[in-house]
């Protein structure tokens, strides 16, 4: 995945949905044009569910620009993982 300024991105970890979403509509409200949403492994699922509320409950104006799938290498203890991850970019119409 291509590196960005961190700035627009919004990571998703273990907090409630709605702590995303405010985040995502912080990031619009300060003027980004687009947003990153990024999450890996079992946080995928909020990161979807984080970019339907933002899209179909308070930004009626924002859509997705792209989706982008990898699987990334994650170093622990006990040798390598292999991890899922998601890249969701929101934008402006």
């Amino acid at each position: 995945m291509e590196e960005k300024e961190d700035n627009n991105f919004v990571y998703i970890g273990k907090k409630p949905v709605m702590s995303y979403v405010m985040a995502v509509i912080t990031q619009f409200n300060k003027g980004e044009a687009e947003v990153i949403i990024k999450a890996r492994g079992r946080s995928i699922s909020t990161a979807v569910d984080v970019a339907e509320v933002s899209r179909q409950r308070f930004l009626k104006d924002v859509e997705v620009k792209g989706i982008v799938i990898a699987t990334e290498e994650v170093q622990r203890e006990d040798g390598t993982m292999r991890v899922s991850s998601i890249e969701i970019t929101l934008g402006k119409m």
